[in-house]
């Protein structure tokens, strides 16, 4: 019998009207409380080089162990839980990573497909590029979109030039005292994904 797979969770703060600029929707304290728990139920997390590098410049120590002086209190949960998890960075152009990282690189679909057939709970996917091609490939099995009440008026725009479309089917929905929601989908049977995962 066939050992299940473990899940790749695509994960993103987006606006109404679709932008995925990580300043457009910025999230509070309510917020990082809720993707530190969903940081916490993951494996590890699949990052891009620009988000790898976005996010080691924001959320990483020092050296001395010290959080910069322009973080609330409040971020510290999220930003211990980010530090602490396994990272895998897919880069063509890095020679190196360390802040719990290892460098993904090769074919993306197979060394994606690697990943997901070792034993857990699940990985976590953010950013723009990096999801974009793997929804290409069929490889997200759970999509969630934290919609911000904001119209930002410009992009960059959530999954612009996916290849086919996705039909989805919700299957989670939280609402946060800002009047943000989370929607959580995945992708409906017999759709192109789910024929693409199957094959």
């Amino acid at each position: 019998m066939m050992e299940p797979m473990r899940p790749l969770r695509y994960s993103i703060n987006v606006t109404l009207d679709g932008c995925c600029d990580h300043e457009a929707g910025i999230p509070d304290e309510e917020m990082h409380r809720y993707w530190a728990g969903e940081l916490a139920r993951a494996d590890a997390v699949l990052f891009g080089r620009v988000v790898y590098q976005m996010m080691e410049e924001a959320w990483r120590p020092s050296p001395e162990g010290t959080w910069p002086e322009w973080m609330a209190d409040w971020m510290v949960p999220f930003a211990r839980t980010i530090d602490a998890t396994k990272k895998y960075v897919v880069s063509s152009t890095l020679g190196h990573v360390d802040w719990n990282a290892e460098l993904v690189q090769g074919d993306l679909g197979e060394a994606v497909r690697r990943l997901k057939a070792e034993p857990g709970d699940g990985l976590f996917v953010s950013g723009v590029t990096l999801p974009l091609a793997l929804a290409d490939l069929g490889l997200i099995d759970e999509y969630e979109f934290l919609v911000h009440p904001v119209l930002a008026g410009h992009g960059p725009t959530l999954l612009a030039g996916l290849g086919q479309r996705i039909e989805l089917t919700l299957v989670g929905r939280r609402e946060f005292s800002s009047g943000a929601v989370a929607l959580r989908y995945v992708p409906a049977a017999g759709s192109v994904v789910d024929r693409l995962v199957g094959q």
